[in-house]
């Protein structure tokens, strides 16, 4: 995060751990405020790679699991790197900046992933870049969020999914009642006080929630290579094409697809305690092994926390799944609000 973005939020009230702005003083108010007010955050658990060059949709293309090719200068797309064996590697938030593409992905992922990328690059005539110090991101969600955006901004996109510029950069409406701002670093403070005249500064954990409630994976350090992107749901909320070429570990994705049969998904569900992402499942049906894992986890309004969890289809039908051991708490599942077949 931009060293001067963070002391502003600072003098704002802003406390972090580890670079991650957690809240800004009243982590109890600021979560209640997510379901029915509207909140302000900053993105700060993100990171953002710059892909540009004459090559940089190419290269994108032949390397992640979305077409690439086909994403519109006003579209935004899910996308995720796998590993050779079809695991999920990091996913992605894509959209474009004039002739660049942005790929939001995990902060603790991307340093490695930028790496990792960097080493296909060969003769390709791009670059890829940190694009964290110069671009802040920040969150609104909530029943005036499109209001507050079209204040501060003169602008907010019209379908989910879609980006619209303004002078001091994009706004991504994410959904009904959520957008993200990708703004120059040095115009964020501005900004930032424009938006808090109608919404309340949160902590990311508020995001989160708000992330894990639209049943949007995060892969984190501690889920990486866990899961095949259709186990995460990633091809029910748009992150694969099974039309485009090939990529690393596409076989084994269109074979899950097509020839195998799926045997674990990604549920929502909540915990009287909390879970750390990670986190190992476990179901009488299964007695000898684990059977899923949390992949991402966030308190809840309510209390206890609500987390993603990826877990054996039969074991969910059980309706008896616990975190850490078979006598460990229980798992509530909750209705996603996209089918799950």
């Amino acid at each position: 995060m931009n060293q001067a973005w963070q002391a502003f939020l600072q003098s704002r009230g802003a406390r972090s751990d580890g670079g991650n702005i957690t809240d800004f003083g009243t982590p109890r108010e600021e979560l209640a405020a997510a379901p029915s007010g509207t909140v302000l955050v900053p993105l700060s658990a993100y990171g953002v790679i710059r892909a540009s060059g004459e090559d940089a949709a190419s290269f994108l293309h032949n390397l992640l699991t979305n077409d690439v090719k086909k994403l519109g200068a006003s579209a935004v797309q899910h996308n995720s790197l796998c590993s050779a064996k079809g695991r999920m590697l990091a996913n992605f938030l894509v959209w474009r900046d004039e002739g660049d593409y942005l790929l939001q992905l995990s902060t603790d992922l991307q340093p490695a992933v930028q790496k990792k990328l960097s080493m296909y690059v060969l003769r390709s005539k791009v670059k890829l870049s940190d694009a964290g110090e110069g671009l802040a991101l920040l969150g609104v969600a909530g029943a005036l969020a499109e209001a507050a955006v079209r204040e501060a901004t003169g602008v907010a996109p019209e379908g989910s999914m879609t980006v619209a510029r303004f002078s001091q950069g994009q706004v991504i409406r994410l959904g009904e009642r959520r957008f993200e701002l990708a703004v120059a670093a040095d115009a964020a403070p501005e900004l930032w006080q424009r938006l808090a005249v109608h919404a309340r500064p949160a902590g990311f954990p508020v995001w989160q929630w708000l992330e894990i409630n639209a049943g949007w994976p995060l892969i984190t350090a501690a889920t990486q290579e866990q899961f095949v992107p259709q186990m995460a749901n990633f091809e029910l909320i748009g992150g694969v094409s099974f039309q485009k070429g090939c990529y690393p570990g596409q076989e084994i994705v269109a074979r899950t697809q097509y020839l195998g049969k799926l045997k674990r998904r990604m549920y929502l569900a909540h915990l009287a305690e909390a879970a750390a992402p990670g986190a190992e499942l476990f179901s009488p049906d299964l007695p000898d092994q684990a059977c899923g894992m949390v992949v991402n986890s966030a308190p809840a309004p309510e209390g206890g926390c609500d987390v993603l969890a990826v877990m054996q289809m039969s074991s969910a039908e059980s309706g008896d799944v616990r975190l850490g051991s078979q006598a460990g708490p229980r798992l509530v599942l909750r209705p996603l609000p996209y089918a799950v077949s």
